[in-house]
């Protein structure tokens, strides 16, 4: 994965993070900082929140969306958006998504966001 991408997928988690938190609208807090991938991510996500939500969810019976930290629940959110719009392979979507986890959390916190996303992908090739 380019450092590019990932510095896009950074950039994009930052704003969705404040987004969730605050409750700004999302262009407030970007305004033009962010790169086309960064912004389409941020958007698509943003847009896709509550759909998004509800398919980590139903995944993850002991962690519910609105359970998970705001960290882990946007890590989630830009993977599954990432896979769904089919931006990125599987492996990558996962790999990126636990990086970035380690990165803004904790080993634990990656080790859930790896064990969800796995239980969501294996129940989509099902």
């Amino acid at each position: 994965m380019s450092a590019g991408r990932r510095q896009a997928r950074r950039g994009a988690f930052f704003v969705l993070y404040q987004w969730d938190v605050t409750g700004q609208p999302l262009g407030s807090l970007y305004e033009g900082e962010l790169d086309e991938y960064a912004l389409e991510l941020a958007e698509g996500v943003a847009g896709r929140a509550a759909e998004l939500d509800a398919a980590i969810s139903a995944a993850a019976t002991d962690w519910p969306a609105e359970r998970l930290g705001v960290v882990e629940r946007n890590v989630l959110r830009i993977a599954l958006y990432e896979l769904d719009e089919g931006l990125v392979p599987v492996e990558v979507a996962i790999d990126e998504a636990v990086r970035l986890a380690k990165r803004y959390a904790t080993e634990d916190a990656a080790k859930l966001i790896n064990g969800i996303l796995g239980r969501i992908v294996r129940e989509r090739a099902a």
